[in-house]
């Protein structure tokens, strides 16, 4: 952890502990921990919201991957298209995430890194858009919003290792975002709200009696779920708060001729929607996940199912099928970075302020691989314009951005899953 300054000395680590007599406490959080009171000789924030868009199928590598390396790549087909943008984003090649494997059911590990086992039940960690709305999430009427452009799956999950369901129907997020509940609705919202801080008092009182009775290991695995009780009981007192501001109104309205029959249609839509959240700062955490069922039939020169394509064993016509269906998606993916990149947050753009992230489980679908994921990284303060090329047969661990990703927002994180530090070369 980079050492931050303050008026009264140095930084203190987030796992600093006071000894004595052989017991080592760990020290709540403190403002010493935290850049968010430092003076003006510590880091600031750079960016404010992170955007996770990921996919369950990859990008065929030899259409993404540029030739060359740093700012003087030359431009793979997938990114041709997005050349204007250039300065904008950052591509990594030669990444993954260490112990991850497993084809199609490392998903879940796309957006926590987790180490799996391929046939193994194991329990997942929270997910980076998650771990950043526990911190920064209460500053908006959402702390997070999860999307699925098909389905409930996603790769948000709790510190429990909860999967957090997604929404995948555009309407229903326009009108959680900006549609006002009438009186009635909000009454009933907040008595569910005060219920539910009802239920976690009682939890509270019993198991601080049964606390009593328990052993010192057992105890402190309670005091640990109990710090999460009292967690969510803040949080939804925060949500009552919200239930009765008004919502934000916007010019445009819903996004019109959305086909929801082809997935492109469905994607562009929930980031133009994603686009209005961020804008009137609704959210400021976003994973929006397409799914292998993805409906692609609608797209002109497409006559096969996407998952099939994906495996498409090195047959041509497959491929050049993929590549026309996978161009759309990273088309829509640089649409919503130019409109970013087009929109004024005070003296910055909503582009600098915001990190937007394109990548997958699985490298090679074909193959079922879990190395060399895509990786399109884009805005945040960061300096981009150039590709990253580490070793194809040795990954990097991508879990290193990650942990850049917090430091940018902030959050002083010593490590997050398996990253051994910042990303090299992520300026």
């Amino acid at each position: 952890m980079k050492n931050v300054y303050f008026n009264f000395g140095k930084c203190l680590s987030r796992r600093a502990v006071l000894r004595g007599a052989g017991v080592a406490l760990g020290l709540p959080f403190l403002e010493a921990m935290s850049p968010a009171f430092a003076t003006a000789t510590g880091p600031t924030p750079k960016a404010k919201r992170f955007v996770g868009v990921s996919l369950s199928l990859g990008l065929h590598g030899p259409y993404l991957v540029p030739e060359g390396k740093g700012t003087d790549y030359t431009p793979s087909p997938y990114l041709k298209p997005l050349q204007d943008i250039r300065d904008r984003f950052t591509i990594v090649s030669g990444s993954s995430h260490p112990g991850v494997v497993g084809g199609h059911t490392a998903e879940g590990s796309i957006f926590s890194a987790c180490p799996n086992q391929r046939g193994a039940t194991s329990r997942n960690t929270i997910s980076l858009d998650q771990l950043m709305a526990k911190h920064l999430g209460h500053e908006t009427r959402f702390p997070s919003l999860v999307l699925n452009t098909g389905g409930s799956s996603s790769p948000s999950y709790t510190e429990n290792g909860a999967m957090i369901p997604a929404e995948s129907d555009p309407a229903k997020l326009f009108a959680k975002l900006f549609v006002d509940d009438n009186v009635k609705e909000q009454d009933r919202q907040a008595d569910l709200i005060r219920s539910g801080r009802s239920v976690m008092d009682v939890i509270g009182a019993d198991a601080r009696s049964l606390q009593r009775e328990l052993g010192k290991g057992d105890r402190d695995k309670l005091e640990a779920w109990l710090t999460g009780v009292r967690d969510l009981e803040q949080r939804l007192q925060a949500n009552e708060e919200w239930v009765r501001r008004p919502k934000p109104r916007i010019a445009s309205g819903m996004p019109k001729d959305i086909d929801r029959n082809n997935t492109i249609s469905i994607e562009r839509a929930m980031l133009e929607i994603v686009f209005l959240a961020l804008q009137t700062d609704s959210t400021r955490f976003v994973t929006l996940h397409l799914p292998g069922n993805a409906k692609v039939a609608k797209l002109e020169g497409v006559d096969q199912g996407y998952h099939t394509l994906s495996h498409h064993g090195l047959d041509e016509e497959k491929i050049d099928q993929l590549a026309i269906v996978e161009q759309a998606v990273v088309n829509e993916w640089a649409d919503f970075v130019r409109k970013l990149k087009g929109a004024q947050a005070g003296d910055r753009t909503l582009l600098d302020e915001t990190m937007v992230l394109l990548t997958s489980n699985l490298g090679n679908a074909s193959s079922h691989d879990n190395r060399n994921m895509p990786v399109l990284f884009a805005g945040g303060g960061f300096k981009h314009g150039r590709h990253l090329a580490f070793d194809r047969n040795n990954n990097y661990p991508l879990p290193n951005l990650f942990l850049d990703s917090l430091h940018q927002l902030g959050l002083q994180d010593e490590s997050f899953a398996t990253s051994t530090g910042g990303m090299t070369g992520l300026i």
